[in-house]
C-alpha cells in the first residue's frame, strides 16, 4: 500500500445468535481523500451500542443492515484532517456516524462541531450525546414521566438507564428504581440516587421488583425485554407507561422470546408500550444540552464510561458490551 494505512473493521460474517470474534475482520485500506462537499476525520472515539446487534442480521428493520465485506458503522468523534467543505477547517473536532475505522471519508452535511472545551471528547458520545438525549426523551417524552410517580429502568447500570434514573429524580419522581447485572453495579445505582436496586441474577425479577416496588410503578424504562418487561407489566399501576428502548435479552436469541406472557393485563390496567427511537426527538436536542449541560456543571449528573483502546480491540468492546461488562457508556479510543 503506497499512501497512509487506514484499519478498519469489517463484518466477515452474519452471526447466528451470539456473535464471536470470527465475525469481524480488521482491514487495512488506504486513507481516502476528500472530495467536494466532503472532509477527512482522523476518528478519536467511537461508540458500540446494542442496537448494532440487529443490525447484523440481514432482516428488513428501521435501519439498513451492515454488509458483509464491509466496514460497520455508528457514532463516532474525531478531528478534520482535510476539508472541501465550506465550514469546516482541519483541526475541527466533529460528531458523525462512521465509526468503526481510524479514517472516516464524511458527507459534511451528516457532521456536527462540538466544542472540546465544553466538556471531555467522549461525553459527547454519552452524556451530551446520542445516550443521554435517549435518556431524557424516553423518560420525559415519550412515557411523560411526572413529579411524584414511580419509576422503574432496566439495565440501570448502562449508559442510558444510569442516566434515566437520575433525570428521573432531578425531575421529581418520588422512587426511582433499577436493575442491573451484578452487586457492583447495584452499589453504583445507589451511589447515583436510585431509591431502590437489585441484580436480577438473585432472583425472578418480578419478585425483586414487587419487594423494591411494594406500591407498582407509574413509568417503566425498558432496555431489556423479557422477563423484565413482563414483571414491569405486572407491577403497573392503572394509566402506567413503558418507554420501549431496547430488548437486549433476545437480540441474540434463536426462538422467540418466553415472556411477556401476561400482555392481556394491558387492557384492564389501561396501560401504554411506545417503542421510539431516539432519532425522532432532535426537536428535543437544544434543551436537553443545555439542562444536561447546567446538571454536569452542578454536579447533580454524574456518568460512568468504559474505554477500550485500539481499533483492532472494537469487537472485543462490542462483545463485551453485549456481556454486560460494561459500567456506563462502552466507548473505543482510537
Amino acid at each position: 500500500m503506497s499512501g497512509p494505512v487506514n484499519r478498519e473493521i469489517h463484518l466477515a460474517a452474519r452471526p447466528d445468535g451470539w456473535p464471536t470474534a470470527e465475525n469481524f475482520r480488521l482491514v487495512e485500506t488506504e486513507v481516502p481523500k476528500p472530495g467536494p462537499g466532503q472532509l477527512l476525520v482522523r476518528n478519536r472515539f467511537m461508540s458500540v451500542d446494542p442496537y448494532m446487534r440487529g443490525r447484523m442480521n440481514d432482516v428488513k428493520s428501521y435501519v439498513p443492515p451492515f454488509a458483509l465485506d464491509a466496514p460497520l458503522d455508528g457514532g463516532a468523534l474525531g478531528e478534520v484532517v482535510a476539508s472541501e467543505a465550506d465550514g469546516f477547517s482541519p483541526g475541527d473536532v466533529v460528531l458523525h456516524g462512521l465509526g468503526w475505522r481510524e479514517y472516516a471519508l464524511v458527507d459534511a452535511r451528516s457532521a456536527r462541531t462540538v466544542d472540546p472545551e465544553l466538556a471531555p471528547l467522549s461525553a459527547y458520545l454519552s452524556v451530551l450525546g446520542m445516550t443521554g438525549l435517549t435518556a431524557y426523551a424516553g423518560l420525559l417524552e415519550v412515557a411523560g414521566m411526572r413529579p411524584g410517580e414511580t419509576v422503574f429502568v432496566s439495565a440501570a447500570a448502562g449508559a442510558v438507564g444510569s442516566l434515566v434514573g437520575q433525570i428521573a429524580k432531578l425531575k421529581g419522581a418520588a422512587r426511582v428504581v433499577g436493575s442491573a447485572g451484578s452487586a457492583a453495579k447495584v452499589e453504583r445505582l445507589r451511589a447515583l440516587g436510585f431509591d431502590a436496586a437489585f441484580d436480577y441474577h438473585d432472583g425472578p425479577v418480578r419478585d425483586s421488583l414487587k419487594a423494591a416496588a411494594p406500591e407498582g410503578i407509574d413509568v417503566y424504562f425498558d432496555n431489556v425485554g423479557g422477563d423484565h418487561l413482563e414483571a414491569a407489566i405486572s407491577a403497573m399501576r392503572l394509566h402506567g407507561r413503558a418507554a420501549i428502548c431496547g430488548m437486549i435479552a433476545q437480540y441474540n436469541d434463536t426462538a422467540p422470546p418466553a415472556a411477556p406472557r401476561n400482555l392481556a393485563l394491558l387492557i384492564g390496567k389501561r396501560l401504554t408500550l411506545r417503542g421510539f427511537l431516539v432519532g425522532d426527538h432532535g426537536s428535543l436536542r437544544e434543551q436537553f444540552v443545555q439542562e444536561m449541560s447546567g446538571w454536569l456543571r452542578e454536579g447533580r449528573v454524574s456518568y460512568d464510561e468504559t474505554t477500550v483502546d485500539g481499533i483492532e480491540n472494537a469487537p472485543a468492546a462490542f462483545l463485551g458490551l453485549l456481556r454486560g461488562e460494561n459500567l456506563g457508556k462502552m466507548l473505543v479510543r482510537l
